[in-house]
């Protein structure tokens, strides 16, 4: 099978790979601009072809030389604040790049393609565990972005016959996350707390999030690659896990207590989020594996040791 993987050398991007680089039968290629990855999660067998998705001819070049089975599309501009900063930017980046993309599958024959979208496209919707049948009502122009390409990838496999796949992701943490911008709460505590300082929580630190591993997205994704038609499957652990839990995890990786600060609830954070899994269980047979406490000692040592 030959895969094109976008955005490959970024957080997600590069646990795809690893996952990728131990299935002999697979050759990747990897398109990236390296703004928020790095060279070295290319595995040496892979090909990198750096540029970025908003080229479109500098991505059809790659297309009208490969015969791509699938594309991973990875590849996106993935900070809210920075969407809504800049909203114009945000979308040519997202829904621009995603639009060549789909452009060069139809032109060139690709039969599928497997897309990173978000619970951000749910927005504050109390029905908690959220399902993919929920009303999607995002509230930054990230998620607007996340919600759109859903919708064009629906439409290019209705009118192209194009196989679409789409993740929502629950709050993914794991190694390598953070370090050229992308973060998250776990990215940032692993920080303040391997240069042994405290964190500071906003609000009780009882709201509540699904905290799910990387590599568990990477196995995901890479077993949607079977998948025909269009689908919209969540990728979580199906559980709520509060702050306050999540930093006694951090505890029990660090070996001692954590001082924290709380301080006043920041205006528009979402109290409680949590995504139902039983789409991908039912879809893929899958469950992530990794539970909170393995995959927050294993990302904390992996900071520790590389920052």
């Amino acid at each position: 099978m030959n895969i094109l993987v976008t955005g490959g050398t970024g957080f997600i991007g590069s646990h795809v790979l690893e996952q990728l680089n131990t299935k002999d039968d697979v050759q990747v290629v990897v398109y990236d601009n390296l703004s928020s990855g790095s060279i070295s999660h290319v595995p040496e067998r892979m090909e990198l072809v750096e540029g970025d998705v908003r080229d479109h001819q500098a991505l059809e070049a790659v297309f009208a030389v490969h015969s791509f089975d699938a594309v991973i599309h990875l590849a996106a501009q993935t900070m809210v604040p920075f969407s809504v900063a800049q909203p114009l930017l945000d979308c040519q980046i997202n829904l621009g790049g995603v639009l060549h993309i789909l452009e060069c599958c139809r032109t060139y024959g690709v039969p599928h393609v497997l897309f990173s979208s978000s619970a951000a496209v749910y927005g504050d919707n109390p029905n908690v565990p959220l399902k993919e049948t929920e009303a999607v009502m995002p509230t930054s122009p990230y998620g607007v972005t996340k919600m759109t390409t859903e919708q064009y990838l629906r439409v290019y496999h209705d009118l192209y016959g194009i196989d679409a796949t789409v993740f929502r992701f629950a709050n993914v943490y794991g190694e390598r996350q953070g370090e050229r911008g992308e973060g998250g709460v776990v990215s940032i505590f692993c920080k303040l707390l391997s240069q042994g300082k405290g964190v500071t929580v906003f609000g009780d630190g009882w709201q509540t999030r699904d905290f799910v591993y990387a590599g568990d997205i990477a196995h995901a994704i890479i077993c949607g690659l079977s998948l025909k038609g269009f689908h919209i499957i969540n990728v979580s652990t199906g559980k709520e896990t509060s702050l306050n839990e999540l930093i006694r995890c951090f505890a029990l990786a660090v070996g001692t207590q954590v001082a924290v600060t709380y301080t006043e609830p920041r205006q528009g954070d979402i109290l409680r989020s949590v995504l139902s899994n039983a789409a991908l269980e039912q879809q893929l047979h899958l469950t992530p594996e990794m539970t909170l406490e393995q995959g927050i000692a294993k990302t904390y040592i992996w900071y520790k040791e590389n920052q």
